[in-house]
């Protein structure tokens, strides 16, 4: 008789995983974050939901967590080494032009758009989502400008008394607030003056 295999567990419960992570999103951004339920991920995912309470304590978890997925995924999609950072091609304008006009286009994207304003708006009444997402999803992508502005400082291409951290909010701050008040249109234009602007006030004198 031909010998029988049994089932692998940890394929299934990746597949269900992944399911699970693509129903929280596509529901997030179809019916927003108070429509979104652990019923309706399940459902969509065709999962059972205790399987989705036995991995995370809620909705905001799941939602959290596919995001970040989702923005791996993203990276390995454009080949991208996580390690490598913003490049350095010794002009840091060019440099920040390119990272903030894909940052633009990440903005823009629905598939990004929804899970991120959801996560930021619960964030704000769950200090605890909120120390996740600015640990997790917001501070390691700072911190790619402050490595950036680090070397850039080294290089003489800033003014030495600068505060890497603070010179990155210049960049990001403004991006993220047409982007959450959508005050106006987010184009590359937009992100390419920011960059020009700032510049102006970190340079060498």
């Amino acid at each position: 008789m031909a010998e029988t295999k049994a089932p692998d567990s940890t394929r299934r419960s990746e597949r269900s995983r992944r399911a699970i992570y693509d129903a929280a999103l596509a529901l997030v951004t179809e019916a927003g974050y108070a429509r979104t339920t652990i019923e309706g991920i399940a459902s969509r995912a065709g999962v059972g939901k205790q399987t989705i309470y036995r991995w995370w304590p809620s909705k905001a978890a799941v939602l959290l967590e596919a995001f970040l997925d989702l923005g791996v995924q993203a990276s390995e999609a454009l080949g991208d080494d996580a390690g490598a950072g913003i490049p350095d091609s010794g002009d840091l304008e060019a440099d920040l032009k390119y990272v903030l006009r894909a940052t633009v286009d990440e903005m823009n994207d629905p598939k990004f758009d929804g899970p991120t304003r959801a996560l930021t708006a619960e964030g704000v009444v769950d200090p605890e989502l909120c120390a996740r997402f600015v640990e997790e999803l917001l501070e390691p992508q700072l911190q790619l400008y402050v490595t950036r502005l680090e070397a850039a400082r080294e290089a003489g291409a800033v003014r030495p008394d600068i505060d890497p951290r603070l010179a990155t909010e210049l960049f990001v701050g403004p991006l993220t607030h047409r982007w959450l008040l959508r005050t106006r249109p987010l184009t590359h234009d937009y992100a390419d003056r920011l960059v020009e602007y700032a510049l102006r006030g970190i340079a060498p004198r």
